[in-house]
């Protein structure tokens, strides 16, 4: 019995050296439902890696061969039928709408979505000035919105990408 618990001991430790540390905790979800009448569905998934989120996307029922604009809102309601209870975009430091990897631009603004010929798009990217918390920069408890159109990254407020079609909140995982 003497000899088994010093081995014991080790396994355990070395099971925890196995185990990522914090595990869950800098990743989020977002699960979007339909909107406007759309057929919309999808999610996506953020990581928080020091100063970078990176996040992954899936969605189906998109028009086929289609852009769509893709932006994080600011309140985390998804409530009305069109998602207009989701707020503007994302935007903290007060900043003109624009390419988000550019400097100057909505924290919320993302890249464009682009649909297949079946209608389905998946996405995987990184931004900078978002973190996974509540704080000014945090984007838990705020909604993700897929748009009708492609978001033209210049016009003014919201890069003129049309009606909300898909709308999820994002939750810690």
């Amino acid at each position: 019995m003497k000899r088994i618990l010093p081995l014991v001991g080790i396994a355990v430790l070395a099971g925890c050296q196995m185990m990522p540390s914090g595990s869950g905790s800098n990743q989020a979800r977002a699960t979007l439902d339909a909107k406007s009448g759309s057929s919309v569905a999808g999610q996506v998934n953020f990581q928080e890696s020091k100063d970078t989120l990176h996040a992954t996307a899936r969605f189906t029922g998109l028009k086929p061969n289609s852009e769509h604009g893709f932006h994080i809102h600011e309140k985390g309601d998804c409530s009305a039928a069109d998602a207009t209870s989701a707020g503007g975009h994302f935007n903290p430091d007060g900043q003109a709408h624009g390419h988000y990897a550019q400097a100057k631009r909505h924290a919320g603004d993302l890249p464009n979505l682009v649909a297949n010929e079946k209608g389905e798009a998946s996405a995987s990217f990184d931004v900078t000035g978002l973190r996974l918390d509540e704080g000014k920069h945090g984007i838990l408890n705020r909604a993700v919105v897929v748009h009708a159109g492609p978001d033209d990254y210049k016009s003014q407020p919201a890069g003129n990408s049309g009606g909300r079609i898909a709308c999820g909140v994002i939750r810690k995982k």
